[in-house]
């Protein structure tokens, strides 16, 4: 492997940690959303404090979307091609895999995540563009979550047997934990077996086998949504990787008829995480034993943001000034209740001035940085109810006439297939009309890494509906919060741990678990969304100024503070990577 001149204080990489999608550069769109962001998060606090990790991924040449919007308010999508070799440089190492009898060449691209202290945390980054490969093989990277199931399965090969073979080409014999970012590099589990077995002069892995690939692999799950694991049929996996014992251990392969990622890796991983308190009890309920010979302990480490990439300008030019050092100690972010007010207040407007003369300049609607504004931005799908805030447009013209006027800014893709997302977003759009000119709102076209840290920082309070309990944690909240945004959600996910309410920020509706198209439980929290703004947060932001800049000072203080990266990796180091 290639070092960085620049490196300090070189570790050899203990940790591999594996994701399908990781946001590492603007520039890369090798992500989609909220696990790619979180995993480059997660790395760059990794080098921040000097964690000897090394990353795994696909290359991804055409990136995931770039979204349009047409006046009808749908959305179109289309693919997003960048430069490789501007962002990374190909290593000479090599890997074989076998995909349906065929040999697929696999070649690995390095980009360096370095440190706030000039550590170098090494992402490999897989590519099966190679001429040497078949046609239908050099496609397998070029799009992040394109095609049909058997694509993905596909993909997922890539990832988990390529990616364990790239590191072993690397001669890395430091490596001792494997961390699986999700279920999609799950078949790492596998090639650990077959290697161990092979070095033991075994064909087939056995128990013990099975057992010591447990004490190397870590396994984080982020979804409480059933149709977000993976699952493939027998006949499609015995197809693609060309051998039938697979399903002979019933102690891997637990689950009858269909090899189900999350469960290949449950039975693989010594440790297991959910990404926030309440997706821990989620997922202890829904990932249950599939009978007696299982048993899963499912713990929890509460995802973070890595809070010197959030931080607005505006802001770390204030963290630099009054809590020096926060970059390389996230929790010295608690000194921000000493930062003088009128300090914070700057920073926020000059945050908001930035967001605002972006929306002037591509829309067309002005939007005035003395009005109230709510944010609201995320992947475009059901069970987040993006249309919850706009479901009732006289009320919100209501609270207008009563309080002040209003902005709302919206942003977020659907999935390509979600249609139900595309509609929800053309609902959306659609209801510009109805609410102009007493309320202004904007639908911003291909959110992206960039785009986000204009909007979480630019806005005067966080909106978060999710359908509970199907917020496995969410992170932009989080975002909103290093910015002295504070967040007005349903109690799911990270925000069951970070509100205090009036203190950083609201809760609002009924956190118990109800059925996505129970339509009484939606009115019920759009009302509920409602009384909290018209009784509580419009009228303490126009009349009461010194109250509010008191929570936006608490959400950095407590939340900013708490729920980063940082503090989250230390936890992973604990708990997972070396416990003792």
């Amino acid at each position: 492997m290639i070092s960085n001149e620049n490196e300090k204080n070189p570790l050899a990489p203990t940790v591999a940690y594996f994701s399908m999608e990781i946001a590492l550069d603007p520039a890369m769109p090798t992500y989609s959303g909220g696990l790619g962001v979180l995993a480059g998060d997660t790395l760059r606090a990794a080098a921040d404090m000097n964690v000897p990790v090394i990353a795994v991924t696909l290359l991804h040449r055409q990136g995931y979307l770039s979204q349009t919007i047409d006046a009808e308010g749908w959305q179109h999508e289309q693919p997003v091609d960048w430069n490789v070799e501007e962002h990374c440089r190909e290593l000479p190492q090599r890997a074989e895999i076998e995909i349906e009898g065929r040999r697929v060449h696999v070649r690995v691209w390095q980009y360096d995540v370095v440190g706030c202290e000039g550590h170098c945390l090494p992402v490999l980054l897989l590519d099966t563009d190679l001429d040497e490969n078949a046609d239908i093989d050099r496609a397998l990277t070029q799009q992040l979550y394109g095609g049909d199931s058997r694509r993905r399965l596909c993909q997922e090969v890539v990832l988990g047997i390529g990616g364990v073979r790239i590191l072993r080409s690397l001669r890395l014999e430091s490596l001792v934990q494997f961390h699986m970012n999700e279920g999609h590099a799950a078949l790492l589990g596998l090639e650990l077996l077959d290697e161990r077995s092979k070095s033991l002069g075994r064909e087939l892995f056995n128990s013990d086998d099975v057992q010591a690939v447990r004490n190397q692999c870590v396994f984080t799950t982020h979804t409480p949504v059933p149709a977000g694991h993976d699952r493939f049929g027998i006949d499609l996996v015995e197809q693609l990787l060309g051998r039938s014992d697979l399903f002979d251990m019933h102690e891997v392969f637990c689950c009858a008829g269909e090899l189900n990622m999350t469960y290949l890796a449950l039975n693989l991983s010594h440790y297991v995480n959910g990404v926030a308190k309440k997706h821990g009890e989620v997922s202890r309920q829904m990932l249950v034993p599939k009978d007696a010979n299982h048993h899963y302990a499912i713990d929890h480490i509460t995802n973070g943001v890595h809070a010197a990439t959030w931080a607005a300008p505006s802001f770390s030019e204030l963290f630099d000034r009054f809590i020096p050092g926060w970059r390389e100690d996230n929790a010295s972010l608690r000194g921000s209740l000493v930062i003088p007010s009128n300090e914070i207040s700057q920073a926020h407007r000059t945050a908001k001035l930035r967001l605002i003369d972006e929306i002037n300049a591509t829309q067309d609607v002005l939007f005035d940085p003395l009005t109230f504004t709510i944010g609201f931005a995320r992947r475009a799908t059901a069970y987040k109810r993006a249309n919850l805030l706009i479901s009732d447009p006289e009320r919100l013209h209501r609270i207008v006439e009563m309080h002040g006027p209003i902005q709302i800014v919206f942003a977020g893709k659907a999935h390509p297939h979600d249609v139900e997302g595309k509609r929800l977003i053309q609902q959306i759009v659609r209801a510009k009309n109805q609410l102009h000119p007493a309320i202004k709102l904007v639908y911003l076209e291909n959110y992206d890494w960039e785009l986000a840290r204009l909007i979480v920082s630019g806005v005067d309070v966080w909106l978060n509906t999710p359908q509970p309990p199907l917020e496995a944690s969410g992170t932009s909240g989080m975002k909103a919060a290093i910015n002295g945004v504070p967040s007005v959600s349903i109690l799911d996910g990270w925000w069951i741990e970070g509100c205090i309410e009036g203190t950083t920020g609201w809760a609002f509706g009924n956190s118990m678990s109800a059925n996505p198209s129970d339509v009484d439980r939606f009115k019920e929290d759009a009302d509920a969304l409602y009384d909290k703004l018209d009784q509580t947060i419009v009228p303490l932001y126009y009349k009461k100024p010194d109250q509010w800049l008191r929570i936006m000072t608490h959400a950095i203080a407590l939340n900013g503070s708490y729920f980063n990266t940082q503090r989250m990796v230390q936890q992973y180091v604990v708990k997972a990577y070396y416990e003792t």
